[in-house]
């Protein structure tokens, strides 16, 4: 009795101490806006590039100016991927926690970005998700038609992280939302293709990002 009771003791220690999977610590730093405002779930943000993007493809020159993200259509129609976009606002994003109950948005957390656009691929959401590797450029690229929540193995490529980057942030892609699974963990940083499309993608350079509410 008193082995079986203390074996319960154990169990229930061990449970208590696991975190839920893809969960931000409550000591996480809340992740906040070009006015020093913690970012929300329930809000809409642009992403602002703050840094030249230092690491460029073989067909573009690099430059800094003023940039967001954006949807565009490159070599097919549907779903759209991520861009940047120089001299321009850019499309509203909205950020969504794995543990859609809590209402501020954490570093080190899962979660889900969304661009708050209509959509306009008919069947593709406007989720961001990791497309398949492309062979041809050797790249993994940004694109949409994910989905928010369910976190699990038929989700994993639509889950992403907010780190601190020295004075500002950068953007992860590293799911903790299946621990036992070993996947990619990398920053997300810019691709220059042949047109002069400045396409996310995951890179050994970080973009260096801050966010102000729309």
């Amino acid at each position: 009795m008193k082995i079986t009771l203390l074996a319960y003791v154990l169990l229930f220690a061990f449970m208590s101490s696991q975190p839920l999977l893809g969960a931000a610590d409550a000591s996480n730093d809340q992740v906040v806006d070009t006015f020093g405002k913690k970012l929300r779930a329930d809000a809409n943000y642009y992403i602002l590039l703050v840094s030249p993007i230092h690491k460029c493809g073989p067909y573009d020159k690099c430059r800094s100016s003023g940039s967001s993200l954006a949807l565009a259509s490159l070599g097919k129609s549907c779903p759209l991927d991520v861009v940047v976009v120089d001299r321009y606002q850019g499309l509203p994003l909205t950020f969504t926690p794995v543990n859609p109950k809590k209402g501020v948005i954490r570093v080190s957390t899962d979660l889900n970005i969304k661009f708050a656009s209509r959509p306009t691929c008919l069947h593709h959401s406007t989720v961001w998700r990791l497309d398949h590797f492309n062979v041809s450029k050797r790249q993994w690229f940004l694109t949409t038609g994910g989905v928010v929540g369910n976190p699990g193995w038929e989700t994993i490529n639509n889950w992403f992280k907010i780190e601190k980057y020295g004075d500002a942030y950068k953007l992860v892609f590293c799911p903790s939302v299946v621990q036992s699974f070993k996947h990619l963990c990398k920053d997300v940083g810019v691709f220059v293709d042949e047109n002069g499309n400045k396409r996310l993608a995951l890179s050994d350079v970080p973009l260096k990002v801050k966010f102000q509410q729309a």
